[in-house]
């Protein structure tokens, strides 16, 4: 694993912009009380025992015609009168919110045309074929966390025709001839696993600006005059 370049002073949009291209792989760390979860049961993944970074893994695809730079990811999708349960294709949007996802990273596995086109039509054809997210498999993954020993069999919870964001991900790179995980099951693949991949070339991390804190008798004082119109 190389080590990670990090950039500072930019936001989540303009790192996208300067360092995705297709077939880069992206990680996300997300903010909300599922993503915090899943970043704690990776802790057995890292020789410290600290919690991951990453939450959610995800193929970029590269600006279309429209502009906007696109993501292949295997997610659950919850818009009002609309639920995507699987492989889709999305914007970079909800990527670009840093509350929401304040860190994210980049990783370049150096692939030539060829596995790029591989990597990229295999999704599309996974997107096509209505392939699912499972919450059974990602319980079956975290489990294993616990037991190494248990991480190269099946996932005892597999079910066909389903993959979950990091098992999306090492899927699509073996179809290309990149193994990112050696000796894993694909379905036992975490965000946290392809972060410290022995084949990946290039690593970029954006690290979250942090505000100044406010002390509290100064943000109380400010609350009064903005109630008072001052």
């Amino acid at each position: 694993m190389p080590q990670p370049q990090t950039v500072t002073g930019i936001s989540n949009r303009e790192f996208i912009h300067t360092y995705a291209a297709p077939g880069r792989i992206g990680l996300a760390g997300g903010a909300d009380v599922v993503s915090r979860l899943i970043k704690i049961a990776q802790r057995h993944l890292n020789d410290g025992h600290e919690r991951s970074l990453w939450s959610h893994a995800f193929v970029f695809q590269g600006t279309r015609h429209d502009g906007h730079h696109w993501v292949f990811e295997s997610d659950l999708e919850v818009h009002r009168k609309n639920i995507r349960l699987g492989v889709q294709e999305n914007r970079i949007e909800k990527f670009c919110i840093e509350k929401n996802y304040p860190v994210l990273a980049v990783l370049d596995f150096a692939l030539g045309d060829g596995e790029v086109a591989t990597v990229l039509s295999e999704s599309l054809e996974m997107v096509a074929g209505r392939t699912r997210y499972s919450l059974r498999e990602l319980m079956g993954t975290l489990i294993a966390l616990r037991r190494p020993a248990l991480r190269a069999k099946p996932n005892p919870l597999s079910r066909p025709a389903s993959f979950f964001c990091s098992a999306f991900v090492t899927h699509v790179l073996r179809k290309a001839g990149i193994d990112p995980v050696p000796g894993l099951d694909v379905k036992h693949a975490a965000p946290e696993d392809l972060f410290q991949s022995p084949r990946v070339a290039n690593i970029w991390l954006l690290e979250p600006v942090r505000a100044e804190k406010v002390p509290l008798k100064q943000r109380i004082v400010a609350r009064i005059r903005k109630r008072l119109g001052r």
